[in-house]
């Protein structure tokens, strides 16, 4: 990648079907892309730089991170801050910038959690790595049972009156703690405009009763891990590659779940299905989760450029007649795979 100007597509917002996130004002790419995992210090910057441009050239306008992002913590936010003061001033109000907080980002009390010291502190230190004075979405990461949920709703709400974010949002919340949540942030006058939950063939604790939940509430959903941490894509079907991390780079999977003869039976299934339709598993897997008007959007990793392409093109094919569905509804069983 050359250090010249970058120069976006000119037609980079002619074929993306953006999304209104629930009933707010702000609309999402239907594929945006995360940071988690795929954007540590072991990545090659110019790699990084490359995929960044191309998504943005594809109408990917969404980046979503969190402050432990990388690894290690942080240099995901600082990778993309170099690529964004380099590529993206001109820029800045075409993004939408996401980031978050609530795991363990460094040492002591208030180094995790839901504190509005421990939010707020962190969200002016990703400003800094991302050199930014503002984010468009901040989330609470996770629920915190510790801290009363009043003061975590209050220091989202601070974050936006202060103009450091734009949008409050929530990740990993239950129905009724999501509930719990929008109603204290009305009260504030910062309504919650996205949830961020992980959804996926395999993982479909959202359908029981978060979707309804969001829907009635008017909040959209950021769907993260649609692929299953790989196990919904062609990658596992013919053993353990080296590279990959249930061989090892990660704790997320492990050789026991990609070996087990269901997660193999269902995976084998609908990746007959996805053929059927022209696409690849991953494309399915995809297409299967923009299926729900409650999902705002679904993001996708991408360790090459031509990864984050083939993502890209399950737009093409997001309809699914009802026999297709049922169908898919016999191997998509949620704990598959863990």
């Amino acid at each position: 990648m050359s250090d010249d100007a970058f120069t976006p597509a000119p037609d980079r917002y002619d074929h993306t079907p953006y999304r209104r996130a629930g009933r707010s004002g702000l609309q999402l790419p239907p594929i945006s892309l995360g940071f988690w995992q795929n954007f540590g210090e072991d990545r090659d910057p110019q790699s990084l730089r490359a995929i960044v441009r191309r998504a943005f050239d594809l109408g990917v306008n969404h980046f979503d991170l969190a402050n432990n992002y990388g690894p290690p913590p942080g240099s995901a936010e600082t990778h993309l801050g170099r690529i964004l003061a380099r590529d993206f001033a001109r820029h800045r109000g075409e993004l939408v910038i996401s980031t978050k907080a609530g795991y363990r980002m460094w040492d002591g009390p208030f180094g995790d959690g839901g504190s509005r010291k421990y939010l707020l502190d962190s969200l002016d230190q990703s400003l800094a790595r991302l050199g930014l004075d503002h984010v468009d979405v901040f989330y609470h990461h996770r629920e915190d049972p510790d801290t009363p949920l009043e003061e975590t709703m209050g220091a989202l709400a601070q974050a936006v009156r202060s103009g450091r974010a734009l949008y409050a949002g929530v990740s990993n919340y239950s129905p009724e703690r999501t509930r719990q949540a929008a109603a204290l942030l009305a009260d504030l006058g910062t309504p919650l405009v996205l949830h961020q939950p992980s959804y996926s063939m395999f993982n479909r604790h959202v359908e029981d009763g978060l979707l309804a939940t969001v829907d009635e509430l008017g909040v959209g959903v950021a769907a993260f891990s649609p692929l299953q941490q790989g196990l919904l894509t062609n990658r596992y079907m013919s053993g353990v590659p080296q590279a990959s991390r249930a061989a090892g780079s990660s704790t997320s999977l492990s050789e026991r779940q990609v070996t087990d003869p269901d997660y193999q039976k269902r995976v084998r299934a609908l990746s007959e299905i996805a053929h059927e339709r022209g696409q690849s598993l991953a494309q399915l897997a995809l297409a299967w989760v923009l299926r729900n008007p409650q999902v705002t959007t679904a993001l996708v990793g991408a360790s090459s450029v031509r990864q984050l392409e083939q993502n890209i093109e399950t737009l093409q094919n997001l309809a699914f007649a009802d026999e297709e569905l049922a169908r898919i509804d016999e191997h998509a069983v949620d704990g598959t795979g863990r």
